[in-house]
């Protein structure tokens, strides 16, 4: 039996892919153990368990980007953190650890090195995150999702997908997903979402716009984040939600999409041919621009700036889109062409070489 410490977590972009490889790691090596490791804050302290993993929790450490109190306490608080995540791989014996960024990735990689455990990185974003540059110096396992992500040692894997994303099949589950949210099953369906804390630029231009959506023959499903401030509307076929836990069904109903271009969204979108309006979130290193460089050239999704999705632009554009049936079925050909499902698989193909590389090298030793 072997013993894996999975790190990272705080939005759904990094507990996604966690999860997934965690699965696939169960189903084929049940004897095997997964920890994960992550923060009380973070979605991970409620998704982990949920998938029946354990999680062992560090502080939330985020790195400071300026001169001030924070920044003076980090050094001693991040060397804390290190010192706990080393003495939890002694102790409960891990095998190996893998990260996929966020704040609890950097301390579990630093720790790997320290104890000479094999890491394995798994690289979401087309532009690779601060916790991923420090650790691909340090390993030869490292899996990205995007062809244009520059890392040492980059392997191209794609994404690990959720099994019910991976097998989805949207036209056998389209009924139960219509059901399952009281949706029209005469009426096509615009999934909107922001992602698992919602976006207030789609949250509010969706919701002025609404009316216009609705009078031109589509219903709408918005997912507006646990934070949002947009409850149940009185608009017939206006569908609200905090927060869906069942996207495989939400997307089984949808015809189109509005989301933002997340690394995790835009490769399920391109997974099961979801043809969609991508609007990046603008904050940041330009990683969601990257992430959906290959379906917009390919003609799967439109692009629209954060400042540029207004309800005008809903009227004048998005909605010619929503009335030409014959460029949605287009853009849904083009968005499945760029789309891969086996990147679970790819990702614990991984995992399992650097453990076999570990047991290898035990092997030969005099």
């Amino acid at each position: 039996m072997s013993r894996f410490l999975f790190a990272g977590g705080g939005t759904a972009g990094h507990v996604n892919p966690l999860l997934a490889v965690a699965d696939r790691l169960r189903e084929r090596r049940p004897d095997d153990d997964v920890l994960v490791l992550g923060t009380a804050e973070g979605l991970e302290a409620r998704l982990v368990p949920l998938r029946g993993y354990e999680l062992a929790t560090i502080p939330r450490l985020p790195f400071p980007r300026r001169p001030n109190a924070a920044a003076v306490r980090f050094p001693g608080a991040f060397r804390r953190t290190v010192a706990h995540t080393e003495a939890l791989i002694r102790d409960r014996g891990i095998d190996a650890v893998f990260g996929v960024g966020g704040y609890a990735a950097a301390p579990a990689y630093i720790a790997a090195r320290r104890t000479g455990v094999p890491l394995v990185v798994h690289e979401a974003n087309a532009r690779a995150g601060l916790a991923n540059r420090l650790a691909a110096r340090f390993t030869d396992h490292v899996g990205t999702t995007f062809s244009n992500t520059r890392l040492p040692h980059a392997r191209l894997v794609g994404m690990p997908l959720r099994r019910e994303i991976e097998t989805l099949d949207r036209r056998a589950a389209r009924a139960e997903g219509l059901a399952a949210f009281g949706l029209d099953p005469a009426r096509p369906v615009l999934l909107v979402t922001g992602g698992s804390s919602g976006a207030r630029r789609i949250n509010e231009t969706v919701h002025r716009a609404a009316a216009a959506v609705l009078g031109v023959g589509w219903q709408i499903l918005h997912i507006v984040g646990a934070k949002s401030d947009i409850g149940p509307s009185s608009l017939e076929g206006y569908h609200v939600l905090p927060y869906c836990d069942r996207m495989d069904l939400a997307m089984a109903a949808a015809d189109f999409v509005v989301s933002r271009s997340g690394a995790g969204m835009v490769c399920e979108l391109t997974a099961v041919g979801l043809p969609s309006v991508l609007v990046p979130y603008p904050v940041g290193n330009g990683e969601q621009r990257l992430n959906a460089r290959d379906v917009v050239e390919a003609g799967g999704a439109v692009l629209v700036a954060d400042e540029a999705f207004l309800p005008e632009w809903v009227t004048f554009d998005l909605l010619g889109i929503l009335q030409d049936r014959a460029r949605i079925a287009d853009m849904a050909v083009r968005a499945g062409s760029v789309g891969h499902r086996d990147g679970a698989d790819r990702m614990t193909d991984l995992v399992i070489d650097a453990l076999r590389g570990r047991d290898a090298g035990r092997t030969e030793e005099p």
